[in-house]
């Protein structure tokens, strides 16, 4: 079917080129140049059945910030634009995930209607070099420009690096669940018809 979205974005802080398959094999390639980051992304395709192909270039001599939000709105766009007029997908999608101690939540609404619900907490503001809070800001921005309702619910977990994981294997396949395609669905999957 092809299911597939090439975005690029270049900006002062970033120059970002991704190219989404939604029906792959659980492929990363290509690296931000954060570390940790670039290790949740392949957690995340991997989890999700998704291709991604990236090229990433930004201004990490400041931090992360830019990068990882940057990403999070091209990643949106490309969701956005490879799902298309969403027919026949299942629309929504859930997954729990245990990583150890941790039991972490993700359901999605391939609603059009961007919003996120977070309730994540995480107990170290480091993994390594990465500041933890860039995490709710990658998932606002795919949200933000996905057109896409998410919520992401911890239910146990103590170290921060396992609780990270398990959201974005969560989201990883909930997302895989609500972009799947159901044979009994033959238009969108609404009463009013349109997403």
């Amino acid at each position: 079917m092809g299911r597939k979205a090439t975005v690029k974005r270049e900006t002062g802080e970033t120059n970002i080129w991704l190219e989404l398959d939604l029906d792959g094999q659980g492929l990363l390639t290509g690296k931000t140049g954060v570390g940790f980051f670039d290790h949740m992304l392949h957690l995340f395709v991997r989890h999700g059945g998704f291709n991604l192909n990236l090229e990433v270039s930004g201004d990490l001599e400041v931090d992360a910030h830019h990068t990882v939000e940057d990403l999070g709105i091209c990643l949106g766009k490309a969701f956005n634009q490879a799902v298309g007029d969403k027919r026949g997908v299942n629309r929504y999608g859930s997954a729990w995930v245990p990583m150890d101690e941790t039991l972490m939540l993700a359901v999605v609404d391939l609603s059009g209607r961007p919003y996120l619900g977070m309730q994540v907490l995480l107990p170290s503001p480091k993994v390594g070099s990465f500041d933890t809070e860039l995490v709710e800001e990658f998932w606002r921005a795919f949200v933000n420009h996905g057109g896409i309702t998410l919520h992401i619910k911890q239910e146990t977990g103590s170290n921060t690096h396992h609780i990270i994981e398990a959201v974005f294997k969560a989201c990883g396949r909930a997302l895989r669940e609500a972009v799947a395609l159901d044979p009994r669905e033959a238009g969108i999957p609404s009463t009013k018809g349109l997403l």
